[in-house]
């Protein structure tokens, strides 16, 4: 066990709550994880994390992707935490190298995801380059609104999980 999660499982709830809100951005699923404590392992927090999170409706859903900042964009929503924008703009990176038509391109999808869904687009960008985020955008236009929430959610539950792993190596 990690010396963050020993010191995490003995913190206050509202405590625990507002150290991993980061992690995420809905704040159900912050309150549901700290309420299950302690865990004793990182795939336990993982596991449970994952549980919490497939149980939640979509206006919990949409609190959490409301704090991430448009693909392309460096500036994260003043919802978001200054750590959760930090993590974002690492997450982000393979953005920053892309040539300006993929930049353009991505902005204009943003744009008319923004349109179409009434929320920003989401995608685990860790490890993806903008022209792989960019062909996921366009496939994701196509989706009728249920299965797009569903995408979403599933990008999310990855950030989350990254982002879950780095706090505890902290």
């Amino acid at each position: 066990m990690s010396e963050i999660l020993r010191r995490w499982n003995e913190l206050r709830a509202e405590d625990a709550e507002r150290e991993v809100l980061h992690c995420c951005g809905s704040t159900a699923w912050a309150r549901a994880l700290a309420a299950r404590r302690p865990f004793a392992s990182e795939d336990e927090l993982l596991e449970a994390s994952d549980r919490i999170w497939s149980g939640l409706g979509e206006q919990d859903w949409m609190e959490a992707f409301a704090t991430h900042p448009r693909i392309g964009e460096r500036k994260a929503p003043e919802t978001a935490s200054s750590q959760s924008a930090s993590w974002s703009a690492q997450e982000q990176k393979g953005v920053g190298d892309a040539e300006e038509a993929v930049r353009a391109a991505l902005a204009e999808g943003n744009r008319k995801y923004e349109q179409r869904f009434g929320r920003v687009f989401l995608v685990c960008a860790t490890g993806k380059s903008a022209e792989e985020m960019l062909a996921m955008l366009r496939r994701r236009l196509n989706n009728d609104a249920a299965t797009e929430m569903r995408e979403a959610a599933e990008e999310q539950r990855k950030i989350t999980n990254i982002r879950i792993r780095k706090w505890l190596q902290a």
